[in-house]
């Protein structure tokens, strides 16, 4: 195993469904351990989103239609989940949403508590809920490897304000608050830069030259791969290929920050993972740094809007069971 890989797991909804009574069994059923199982399988690394105030149930409304569940992924929440995950000596990512809700490419809502702001009044409130929260974490001895500044930001976030279209500067000058708050409190952290579709360059590169156009300061550039959403290949050789155009454009390292297939088709979705570590493996020597499975021990039957990505399975009243699809991990080292 490369030590220096990250094999990730993004655990946001794990509390939330251990509020609901759901547990874990492993292939004998025998209760395990959700972090412990995955471990198990061979993670070293896991991802914790933080919203600016999300909703006390931890449920939002999507788009007035579909309703979601968060995560207990709040200040205190997070704090809990990251004790969890140092206690079990992995690795931490951190993922500012700068929402009070998930924010995708479809969808990055101002918190609403910044929605009046000025300009100016707009960058202390990034730089200073960035602080807080990292603050939090160093007070009680936890380190990040990496912070994410904005999730899948390829249009921007907080719209209307710092959308790519209409405000690439501003948008740009906010993302540098985030980068300089970090690095004010973690000197040594990576701070990653969050994109969507991995596989659609034009929905990538916009944001690239416009970032870097108006001064963008980040350390990884970071990207999600969802061959599900998108019905793109995930052979290795597709994979590499987009992985080389931007480290050899952009000069930065690479992390896949989430990735995922159908929980249904766990044989597939291994593949996936499987093909996109080779993918990375075939460019220089640290060029793709990680990998992060985006919430594996989730299952579509407790779930209101049945998200069907996760990496676990039904197997009794309130039972899951991971599937074999990090498998491809330990089978990777």
């Amino acid at each position: 195993m490369r030590k220096e890989y990250a094999y990730g797991a993004d655990i946001g909804w794990l509390s939330q469904f251990e509020a609901k009574g759901i547990r874990w069994v492993n292939k004998e059923m025998q209760e395990v351990d959700a972090v412990r199982e995955l471990k198990r399988l061979g993670v070293n690394s896991a991802r914790l989103r933080v919203f600016v105030d999300p909703p006390k149930s931890a449920l939002w409304r999507k788009n007035d239609i579909t309703m979601c569940m968060l995560g207990f992924c709040d200040a205190d929440g997070l704090f809990y989940s990251a004790k969890r995950v140092k206690s079990e000596s992995l690795r931490l990512m951190i993922d500012f949403h700068y929402s009070d809700h998930f924010a995708d490419p479809d969808i990055q809502d101002i918190p609403a508590e910044w929605a009046d702001l000025s300009d100016e009044e707009l960058h202390t409130a990034v730089h200073d809920h960035t602080i807080h929260i990292l603050e939090l974490l160093k007070t009680n001895g936890i380190e990040p490897e990496w912070v994410q500044v904005g999730n899948e930001i390829n249009h921007g976030f907080m719209w209307p304000r710092a959308s790519l279209i209409d405000a690439p500067q501003l948008m740009t000058s906010l993302l540098n608050a985030g980068y300089d708050a970090v690095k004010e409190v973690f000197p040594k952290c990576s701070v990653v830069t969050h994109l969507a579709c991995l596989n659609d360059r034009s929905e990538c590169i916009p944001f690239l030259e416009a970032f870097y156009t108006h001064g963008g300061k980040t350390d990884i550039l970071g990207f999600s791969f969802y061959p599900y959403w998108f019905d793109s290949p995930y052979d290795v050789d597709f994979i590499r290929e987009q992985m080389e155009y931007y480290y050899e454009t952009y000069g930065k390292p690479l992390l896949i920050a989430e990735i995922g297939g159908k929980e249904e088709d766990p044989d597939q979705t291994y593949e996936i993972v499987k093909n996109t570590i080779y993918a990375g493996r075939l460019l220089p020597e640290g060029a793709v740094q990680g990998i992060f499975y985006w919430e594996p021990c989730a299952g579509a039957d407790f779930l209101p809007d049945h998200y069907p990505l996760g990496a676990s399975k039904t197997v009794g009243t309130n039972t899951l069971q991971l599937t074999r699809t990090l498998e491809a991990y330990r089978d990777s080292f």
